[in-house]
């Protein structure tokens, strides 16, 4: 039986079912859902403790409400948790907050959601979330009133003045927020601020991507031996969810899981609570820095003082470093933030950033290395317009 935390008065388990990358039929893509095996897994979980479930509009092409829907309907409606998210950051006419809400319930086949986001407020997504004409924040937190959302939060992979704007607006509606956290991102992604900062504003965290994509649930050789050394018992996997049971805010661990096997392996983990000690701690935050290889940049910005070309050279460069470990869409939403004008293409190469960085980085020299590598990351504009077209295609399909 897994662990429990608290939240607001209420006891949830610490494991959450994440479902963006459910099994898929042999040769399936997408939205060809293995619906057998979620029911396994479904059944595995609620059996052994795990409570909450967390779905959302784009996950298989929006099959993943209805796959978690079919799934859950066969168990009374108080013995699961289950979230769902509003898709603002591709909104689009079919996306109004209405129409998608009462979608969503539908699919799922409930009458309230659990827990409710917004989902992916990022520096692209930002002013839609903030844009009234959409009445995004008026009719969500309608529905929280009406007893539709027991829950309401945002899910984020802005930076720390991203979610400063927009809780400026949504501060006193909002009660949690999930954020990509991992023992790699606590430094490649800034995770740390914003643990930091979400924990002094009083907001509860949800963790997505514990495990980086799978990417911390296998390590090099040497890597491995080392953490075997210190807990030889322990799966690899389990170090990254140990990292964060060392976090105190961290209420919820969500868990993309595809198989059964590793239902039960997440299940064992979470067990019992054992968060990493010190010299364990050093020893992942030791191995993250070699998975990263990154541009060392600490992120003083006394290279920003008197660019010519005003670049944010700091988020340039982290930017870079993620790029460099995995192309990934979040990356593009946040490249496609910078504009035109702060694009890495802009550097004048007049040198000045290098005389002023501690670290002796040689900005200029990087410049054009990074254009390369930040060009190889998907366009946010157009990874949208695919989504709404397999959308429309869904609601066709399901209609």
């Amino acid at each position: 039986m897994v662990y429990r935390t608290e939240f607001n008065g209420m006891s949830m388990s610490s494991l959450g079912f994440g479902t963006m990358r459910l099994p898929l039929v042999p040769g399936g893509k997408g939205k060809d859902i293995d619906q057998e095996k979620v029911d396994e897994m479904v059944a595995y979980a609620l059996e052994h403790g795990v409570k909450y479930f967390d779905t959302a509009a784009p996950y298989h092409e929006s099959y993943s409400e209805v796959s978690i829907g079919k799934a859950l309907a066969k168990y009374p409606r108080n013995s699961f948790c289950l979230a769902d998210k509003y898709p603002g950051h591709q909104i689009m006419s079919s996306y109004n907050p209405k129409e998608t809400f009462e979608e969503q319930l539908e699919k799922c086949g409930v009458e309230y959601f659990d827990f409710y986001l917004l989902h992916n407020v990022n520096e692209n997504s930002l002013p839609t979330y903030l844009d009234e004409k959409w009445g995004i924040h008026d009719y969500f937190v309608e529905q929280k009133k009406l007893g539709r959302i027991k829950h309401l939060g945002f899910s984020c992979h802005g930076d720390v003045p991203c979610m400063e704007k927009f809780l400026g607006v949504y501060g006193d509606a909002m009660e949690f927020c999930q954020i990509q956290l991992n023992y790699l991102d606590w430094t490649l992604q800034d995770a740390k601020a914003k643990y930091e900062y979400l924990t002094n504003r009083g907001l509860g965290v949800w963790v997505m991507e514990p495990v980086r994509g799978g990417k911390l649930a296998s390590l090099p050789e040497e890597d491995t031996e080392k953490l075997r050394s210190l807990r030889p018992d322990e799966s690899i996997p389990a170090w990254a969810f140990r990292f964060l049971q060392g976090l105190p805010n961290v209420r919820m661990i969500l868990s993309g899981m595809s198989s059964l096997e590793q239902m039960k392996d997440n299940v064992k983990t979470f067990e019992e609570r054992k968060p990493l000690n010190d010299e364990e701690t050093a020893a992942v935050f030791e191995i993250a820095e070699k998975l990263k290889n990154a541009v060392p940049c600490t992120g003083c910005r006394y290279c920003c003082k008197g660019c010519p070309a005003q670049l944010d050279i700091p988020s340039i460069i982290r930017l870079y470093n993620d790029a460099k470990f995995y192309l990934s869409i979040n990356v593009g939403m946040k490249r496609d933030a910078l504009g035109e004008s702060g694009k890495p293409e802009n550097c004048i190469g007049c040198g000045q950033c290098a005389q002023m960085c501690p670290q002796g980085i040689d900005v200029p020299a990087l410049m054009p290395v990074m254009k390369e590598v930040l060009d190889k990351v998907p366009v946010w504009a157009e990874v949208c317009k695919e989504r709404e077209e397999a959308a429309k295609k869904s609601r066709g399909i399901q209609q």
